[in-house]
């Protein structure tokens, strides 16, 4: 067994549990190599102490667990099965204390497996493996560079087709078209084109607004490859834009670059916060950077931690997050510019290199 269910073992000691069920299948791909969407049909793993883990699926995904799950024990069920019953087959007798994900398990669910197996405690097993993903591996780096790289080209290609009178879906289209075409399974989240006034919504949608001349244009996407995220902000000036604007990217691009300068092993997420914050705040554009500088990356485009200001854990080499600082003036237009980053034994890798200065295009 690989060092991850060394991990779970260990857990299962200190807790004193008879068994563990995982259930999300963000997990059981993290665990196994597995990935599948079950929809509303049962998935899970289920491990006992002294056994071999076993893989549930449902049939139709049988075929496709058994090449490329690195668990060799598969069980499965039918459309017709109760899946909970299968399940209890796998559980010792006596169950008295089994660990699930409370945050991924539905109270639906969690009646039918307690309607099945009658345990006496549940815990959670969600705070394990959220630690035990904190910490990326140099493959997993490697995955998410690969996720990097193809959205960079996405992008290029994307921003190749802006002109003025192009629609923000339009753009969107291209980008998603590229995405598969690029090799990306798929956007890693709702891909993101803002145009103008738009810009200035952080979380914003795409829509029929057309591109003009004299405006910013605010490209925020991501992709999935072999498994693992990326995601990346870059904003445009479409034509020349006037000096408000481009003293709010500038100060945006400051911000960005010193919170990046400032990664490195013991200091605070917090203090990365404040440190792109006070950029954005000597320059008198504090009440414009509405959100918290950026999210853990990895399996989830967004996962544990969470980089705010009350943030008080601390870095350690390998741990992957955003860094992504704003100013969104209503009325005005908006400015974002992120960066996927990993932090090293002495500093930061920093995955993402499209350029970030400000930049004229579509004329």
């Amino acid at each position: 067994m690989d060092k991850k269910w060394n991990q779970l073992l260990a857990t299962m000691e200190e807790q004193q549990l008879d068994a563990l069920l995982i259930t999300d299948p963000t997990h059981v791909y993290y665990l196994t190599g597995f990935a599948c969407d079950p929809h509303e049909r049962f998935l899970g793993i289920v491990m006992c102490k002294g056994q071999e883990p076993v893989l549930i699926v449902p049939v139709l995904d049988a075929d496709k667990a058994a090449s490329v799950s690195s668990v060799q024990r598969i069980a499965t069920h039918t459309d017709t099965d109760n899946p909970y019953h299968i399940l209890k087959q796998h559980l010792p007798a006596g169950l008295e204390v089994i660990a699930i994900e409370k945050e991924h398990m539905s109270v639906q669910r969690y009646e039918a497996l307690h309607e099945a197996v009658q345990a006496k405690r549940y815990m959670d097993i969600g705070p394990t493996l959220r630690e035990m993903r904190l910490i990326k591996t140099a493959a997993e780096v490697e995955l998410m560079a690969e996720a990097v790289r193809v959205v960079e080209a996405v992008l290029r290609e994307g921003v190749s087709r802006v002109k003025i009178g192009v629609t923000e879906v339009e753009i969107v289209a291209e980008l998603e078209y590229q995405m598969k075409k690029l090799g990306a399974s798929g956007p890693s989240f709702s891909t993101m084109v803002l145009a103008g006034e738009k810009s200035a919504l952080p979380h914003g949608s795409p829509g029929t607004r057309k591109i003009q001349a004299g405006e910013l244009l605010l490209f925020d996407l991501g992709v999935y490859v072999n498994g693992y995220a990326s995601d990346i902000t870059r904003t445009f000036a479409v034509g020349e834009i006037d000096d408000e604007l481009k003293t709010i990217y500038n100060t945006v691009l400051e911000a960005n670059m010193r919170a990046i300068e400032a990664v490195k092993p013991g200091v605070t997420f917090g203090s990365l916060d404040r440190t792109a914050r006070d950029v954005i705040t000597d320059k008198g554009y504090g009440q414009y950077f509405t959100h918290r500088l950026g999210h853990g990356l990895g399996i989830d485009v967004h996962e544990y931690p969470s980089v705010h200001g009350q943030a008080e854990e601390l870095l350690q080499p390998g741990m992957a997050f955003t860094i992504e600082p704003g100013i969104y003036v209503p009325g005005r237009g908006g400015v974002r510019i992120e960066d996927d980053v990993v932090v090293t034994e002495d500093g930061v890798n920093v995955l993402t290199t499209y350029p970030k200065e400000l930049t004229v295009i579509g004329v």
